[in-house]
């Protein structure tokens, strides 16, 4: 009697567990009865009936993605492969529709994706390829999102994640890159060099002026020194000539003492003897007397009665005398 009743019990076990079935989050059942659908299971504890229900299949709702790599030639004849992901996931109300219109989902999408691709790309060049791939990911995905809709799928989300062109032409690109470059470098160079050579040549500029207005106003404060001890010497009874030779010869003991001072100078003024400085002084004292004879006014030999008669008349003939 308890054997039995300990197979019945576990008889029972077996047929609960064949009448139940759990479903796990984010999956639909799709339940047909002798051959036919009849229900879709949603997440949870879900009950059967054994022999007469089957589970067909079960459907993810979750978001996949699909790679898919295509290969064809922009309009200036070169071949470019592109990896376009396209995310997608089955629509909550129509698994039905998923899971009986629609054999190979992949395959499906994977066709859609060729097809917009090789009609997008044959319309742009190489460049305009890397610049509007938005452009081809939002082509792909308006195509995919009417197509696939009627298939109970929707379309999250399309990107190119990848473009490669032929190796060829990408060692080419760089090529062409680094040329831009190093000219942009050459440039930049340029006007480096340019712009130190002008700073250069404005601050040498200011630096003569600078300069010449500096010894300008040395000479002028040297000027204004000489007339003061001219003026003073003037003073003591000696003339403009004999002050002006006496500051010169000042002057030139001056300079020889300031070389002097200098250790290691190797610079000799010639003359250097000890009477240079008074032959100096009597050149000079003679040359100023002889420019102020010049400077005063003189009476010729025409205003001199006394050598008028002398003069000989225009036309006669002049010879000197003869030596014994």
């Amino acid at each position: 009697m308890g054997s039995t009743i300990g197979i019945l019990l576990f008889i029972g076990i077996i047929i609960l567990f064949l009448f139940i079935f759990t479903v796990k989050q984010q999956t639909a059942i799709v339940i047909e009865r002798f051959g036919k659908f009849h229900s879709i299971r949603n997440p949870g504890l879900q009950f059967k009936i054994p022999i007469v229900d089957r589970i067909a299949g079960k459907m993810s709702l979750k978001i996949q993605q699909l790679d898919v790599v295509v290969e064809t030639k922009t309009k200036d004849d070169v071949f470019v492969r592109l990896k376009v992901s396209v995310q997608y996931q089955v629509i909550k109300n129509q698994v039905y529709d998923a899971f009986y219109k629609l054999d190979n989902p992949y395959t499906q999408i994977t066709s859609f994706v060729f097809d917009v691709v090789r009609a997008e790309v044959p319309k742009l060049r190489l460049d305009d390829v890397f610049e509007k791939k938005d452009d081809i990911a939002v082509a792909v995905k308006s195509e995919l999102q009417e197509a696939m809709n009627s298939y109970g799928y929707e379309i999250v989300k399309t990107l190119v994640t990848d473009i490669d062109p032929d190796e060829q032409v990408k060692h080419a690109m760089n090529r062409i890159n680094a040329a831009e470059r190093e000219k942009l470098a050459a440039q930049y160079e340029g006007d480096a060099a340019r712009i130190l050579i002008v700073e250069k040549a404005r601050a040498e500029a200011e630096s003569k002026r600078l300069q010449g207005q500096g010894i300008a106003d040395q000479r002028r404060e040297i000027a204004k020194g000489l007339l003061e001890s001219v003026d003073v010497l003037n003073g003591a009874g000696i003339t403009s000539q004999e002050a002006s030779a006496l500051i010169v010869v000042t002057q030139h003991y001056d300079t020889l003492q300031a070389i002097g001072e200098k250790s290691g100078s190797k610079l000799v003024l010639l003359p250097n003897s000890p009477t240079a400085a008074s032959e100096m002084l009597n050149t000079m004292v003679t040359s100023f007397t002889a420019a102020h004879e010049l400077n005063e006014p003189q009476i010729t030999k025409e205003d001199n009665p006394a050598q008028r008669k002398n003069k000989p008349n225009q036309g006669d003939s002049f010879t000197f005398p003869e030596h014994p």
